[in-house]
């Protein structure tokens, strides 16, 4: 069998579409893992010995049909997308031109197949190289300020995302990919997915981009690059000044499961940065710097988002309830709490990171954060849940010690004085 479908590979180059797609329709049932015939896509990718792994003729052509017509292309991201699980795929998935693609198609508001572009790039990003190239990829773009969309991305182009016309007459010049990225998440959460296609703003609602800034953010440069003040517009060098954790913050209730739990676990992988605590907590109407930087931006004032999914139709009295953000105040008896336990348990975790720090602590208690823990407390099930909480109750309601009060760290991953501190339930590590 393996045999057979070898010979269906060259028919993939066709000239005639129809020839292309019987070829990888046929080809594509056997890209899932546990398929019998999978191996047939990785055979001689390996190299051997001092030899360089090799890209194959079809890896090749599964990464040119993605620019090919929509059901070819169709066909081909899926091929990719479950594909991309191997380690092996990751460098030739990754080189410069197929990334630069594979971004700059994701931009285009015009793309219909961005969202299994993004599913690809979010497998991809799993890998550490991929997302250490992504936070320097600059993708060429010509601003079109009088177009619907601000710019055109000209690496694009293909059979599922055609070139406007008239073509527009600016330069093309290189901007860096990230923030460009982000914007286009944020503008696809404001999709509505039962409105024909062809009337949307934004052709994909772009969720798994999500997880691609959580894999970003599992590096300390990731996270630096989160928290790291920088224009609010990309094109726009001169527009004032935003951390682009600030723009993803509001998703963590977000109703597609991906896009909230990609921005739990952002937030919770830059709490890691302990520098950038004030500037996380900060409301934003108070400008702070992140060191090394010495450039402010408004606080990312975070906590309400990261409260509000822990939080249920509890009544406060009314001195509670003055301690609570606003955001977090007589909330409707409509109000559930998150449903899925890892991410409850993700928020928490964040909120014990936040407490690493004296500032951070002082925060949380000035700012409703027991009230909330506790009626989490009392409704949750699941006891991992409710050991992290019982632990932040602890850092949050306990008194400081002489070893704090200067406003030295403390360590999170175990309760004060319990003496299996390095036990790996207790540690929280990034994801």
């Amino acid at each position: 069998m393996d045999a057979q479908l070898k010979e269906l590979i060259p028919f993939l180059r066709d000239r005639n579409p129809q020839v292309r797609q019987i070829a990888l329709s046929n080809l594509l049932g056997q890209t899932p893992e546990g398929s019998p015939h999978r191996s047939i896509f990785f055979n001689d990718l390996g190299g051997s010995g001092l030899q360089k792994p090799k890209e194959t003729d079809i890896i090749r052509d599964l990464k040119l049909l993605c620019r090919d017509q929509l059901a070819v292309a169709h066909d081909a991201f899926r091929a990719l997308v479950n594909l991309s699980d191997s380690p092996l795929l990751v460098p030739f998935l990754s080189e410069p031109a197929f990334l630069t693609f594979l971004v700059s198609y994701i931009l285009n508001a015009d793309a219909i197949l961005a969202d299994l572009a993004s599913m690809l790039l979010s497998n991809l990003s799993a890998s550490s190289s991929p997302c250490a190239a992504l936070l320097t990829l600059k993708v060429p773009i010509i601003p079109t300020p009088s177009s619907p969309s601000p710019f055109l991305p000209t690496q694009s182009r293909s059979g599922t995302c055609s070139a406007p016309v008239p073509y527009p007459s600016g330069e093309s010049r290189d901007i860096l990919a990230l923030p460009l990225l982000i914007d286009a998440f944020v503008e696809g959460a404001s999709i509505d997915p039962s409105q024909d296609r062809s009337s949307r703003k934004r052709k994909g609602e772009l969720h798994f981009l999500a997880s691609v800034f959580a894999n970003i953010s599992t590096s300390p440069a990731g996270r630096a690059f989160f928290v790291t003040a920088r224009p609010t517009d990309p094109l726009n060098p001169n527009s004032t000044n935003e951390y682009p954790l600030a723009k993803l913050v509001a998703f963590t209730e977000h109703k597609d499961t991906i896009r909230r739990g990609g921005v739990a676990s952002i937030l919770k992988n830059c709490a890691f940065h302990t520098q950038a605590h004030r500037a996380i907590l900060s409301p934003d109407t108070e400008p702070v710097t992140v060191p090394p930087s010495t450039v402010s931006a408004p606080g990312v004032d975070a906590l309400p988002y990261i409260l509000l999914p822990l939080a249920g139709p509890e009544e406060f009295d009314l001195e509670d309830q003055e301690n609570l953000p606003s955001a977090l105040q007589f909330l409707p008896p409509t109000k559930t709490r998150e449903a899925d336990s890892v991410l409850r348990l993700t928020h928490v975790e964040t909120l014990l990171l936040l407490c690493t720090t004296r500032w951070g602590r002082d925060y949380l208690r000035a700012n409703g954060v027991y009230e909330i823990v506790r009626g989490a407390h009392m409704e949750e099930t699941v006891d991992n849940v409710s050991e992290h909480i019982e632990r932040l109750v602890q850092l949050v309601k306990g008194d400081e010690g002489p070893e704090t009060a200067d406003g030295s760290p403390v360590s999170v991953t175990a309760t004060e004085k319990q003496e299996d501190s390095d036990d790996e339930d207790n540690r929280i590590e990034e994801v």
